[in-house]
Order: C-alpha cells, then sequence, then structure tokens
C-alpha cells in the first residue's frame, strides 16, 4: 500500500467529528513510515445542493468528497430532484468525488450525472463497500461505469473501509470495472502520481 485517503463524515450527522477535527488534519504529516497520506473529508448533501464544508475546511484539505446520507437528505425516489440536486454538488468548486453515487435509495439520471461529472473534472465514486452496505447498488454502478465511459471521465475506487482490515479492499469495484473493461488511465487512484495530478497536489519524489 502507497497510501491511504482520511475522509471522515462531514459534520452534519450525528457522530461525525467536530469542524475542528477537519481543520487540524494538516497536523498529521504528509508521509508516515512511507506511506502517503491524503487528508479530506466525505461531505454530507443538503437538500438545497449545499455541502457541510465550507471554504475554511476546504482549504486545509486536501480533497472534499461528497455524497447523499439518509440523515441529511432522506431517501428519496424522485430521480429529476436527486439529479437536479447533485448536478449543484458536482459543479460545487471545492468537490472532486462524488461517493457511492449508485446507492439506490438515491435515484439519478446516471447519464447527466456522467456527462457533467465529466465536464468538471469530477470522479464518481465506484464504492466496494457498496454490494454489503447499500443492497442493489451493483446494478446501478454498472451503468455509471459504462456512462462514465463514454463521457471520458473519471472513477475513484473506494474501499469504504470503516475498519482497519478493510482498507483497500477494492475487490468488488474493480470486479465491475474488469467486466465493462473501463480504462486503468481513468480511475483516479489507480497511482499515486494520478491521483495527486487529479487532485491537483504537486508530489515530492521520495526514495
Amino acid at each position: 500500500m502507497l497510501a491511504i485517503a482520511i475522509t471522515d463524515h462531514g459534520p452534519a450527522l450525528d457522530d461525525s467529528p467536530h469542524k475542528w477535527h477537519f481543520l487540524n488534519l494538516n497536523a498529521i504529516p504528509e508521509r508516515v513510515d512511507g506511506l502517503r497520506i491524503f487528508k479530506g473529508i466525505e461531505a454530507n448533501i443538503y437538500k438545497d445542493g449545499s455541502i457541510d464544508c465550507d471554504n475554511l475546511m476546504s482549504e486545509k484539505l486536501d480533497f472534499v468528497m461528497a455524497g447523499f446520507h439518509d440523515a441529511v437528505y432522506p431517501p428519496c425516489s424522485d430521480v429529476t430532484k436527486n439529479t437536479d440536486c447533485l448536478m449543484k454538488v458536482i459543479n460545487h468548486p471545492s468537490v472532486k468525488i462524488i461517493v457511492h453515487p449508485g446507492n439506490p435509495k438515491f435515484p439519478v439520471d446516471y447519464r447527466a450525472i456522467a456527462t457533467e461529472a465529466a465536464r468538471n473534472n469530477v470522479a464518481l465514486e465506484i464504492n466496494s463497500g457498496s454490494a454489503v452496505a447499500r443492497k442493489g447498488s451493483s446494478v446501478n454502478c454498472r451503468e455509471i461505469i459504462e456512462e462514465v465511459k463514454s463521457a471520458k471521465g473519471y472513477i475513484s475506487v473506494g474501499s469504504d473501509a470503516h475498519y482497519c482490515s478493510q482498507m483497500g479492499n477494492f475487490e468488488h469495484a474493480l470486479k465491475l470495472l474488469e467486466a465493462q473493461k473501463f480504462p486503468e488511465e481513468k480511475i483516479i487512484n489507480s497511482s499515486l502520481m494520478l491521483t495527486s495530478s487529479f487532485l491537483e497536489i504537486k508530489e515530492v519524489l521520495h526514495w
């Protein structure tokens, strides 16, 4: 393992860290025992398309991800409403990744989302944990992969590890991507340099 990303949920969720937690993440070294540490946030999306990560927070972080979470944006079957909301998030200047967009609790127009994400250089996540945590996601993820591939956009592969033994477990996500022959060079965390380039971070080589 060459790198990990720390991305706690944004402060709008009851069990999430305080805003100060994210402001203090820059206290963590860029590298620990040779392991690259990316500091980020999994921001919550509000009903109006805003997120719980302000400019002060985003400026202290390497990157911002955002996604729908039940406690902040209640499950909604209205595809148009969900799509319009996600479009606003994709156009947010700080957001680089949309997390678990295949969640069946929040159906969206995947073609529209993939096209807009590609236009804004925002990656859509294929989340390995969704196979267990969000039943029904796999079918949606296949459609997302096809639409992102067609739009020549980017995919982020996530383990969604909530426990140390799951860190780096991308098995389910990689099977979906391999089955649809998604190009490796369009997977933003297929290499450390591609991750840094996508996040617009200048890496210092460590030999």
